[in-house]
């Protein structure tokens, strides 16, 4: 069992920052992290897109449903450090090189997905799964997981801190606009424990987020 469960969805601009946060700390400690998958298009799949997203979220959301996919067939593939090296892969492409900003603007990002494959070291026929919706019952089981345990009208990331104790110890977030890196990461993630496994404790939050940094 791992120590951590952390729910994705590799369009998520603040789930990359998270998770590479969460890479961080499991790089100097023996976090062990299981990465898990949670749709925004299955948790907004009730909520009217023409009228409470702008006009290029079903097309995010879309692409991010399709990756989902392919992260799952990953995961058939070679299992958790299968899914770990495809979502920084792809995450790089789509926020660090900028994907997400081309479609964003109505441009073509290309193909994101065949190369992420090859450079995480996986067959780059898994692509196939993109547009295979038999991959969703595995995306929505896992989504109505995540949100089980959190409450609906949340987002991504979602972590659980405490496999052994998942219905006490998950949360949405952190929703952070930068990496933190070093000391500074552990010392974060050991506050965020102690918060997270705090008893009846539901909500911290604050709107302001300021300009989103990926280095």
């Amino acid at each position: 069992m791992a120590d951590i469960e952390f729910f994705l969805d590799p369009v998520c601009p603040w789930a990359w920052i998270t998770s590479r946060f969460v890479t961080e700390v499991s790089e100097q400690t023996d976090l062990d992290v299981a990465w898990r998958f949670i749709s925004l298009r299955m948790v907004n799949e009730d909520k009217d897109y023409g009228k409470e997203f702008p006009p290029r979220y079903p097309m995010l959301h879309g692409m991010g449903t399709s990756m989902l996919r392919v992260l799952a067939a990953a995961r058939g593939e070679g299992g958790n450090d299968a899914v770990a090296r495809l979502y920084t892969e792809f995450g790089v492409r789509m926020h660090v090189q900028g994907g997400s900003v081309k479609l964003w603007n109505g441009e073509d990002p290309g193909d994101l997905v065949t190369p992420s494959l090859a450079d995480a070291g996986l067959p780059v026929g898994l692509a196939t799964a993109a547009g295979d919706e038999s991959w969703d019952e595995v995306l929505r089981a896992e989504t109505d997981i995540a949100l089980s345990r959190t409450g609906k009208d949340l987002g991504t990331p979602i972590i659980t801190f405490d496999t052994a104790r998942p219905d006490e110890t998950s949360l949405f977030g952190p929703v952070i606009n930068r990496i933190p890196r070093g000391q500074e990461a552990v010392d974060l993630w050991s506050a965020l424990l102690v918060v997270a496994c705090t008893p009846g404790l539901a909500e911290l939050k604050r709107s302001l987020r300021g300009e989103i940094d990926f280095s």
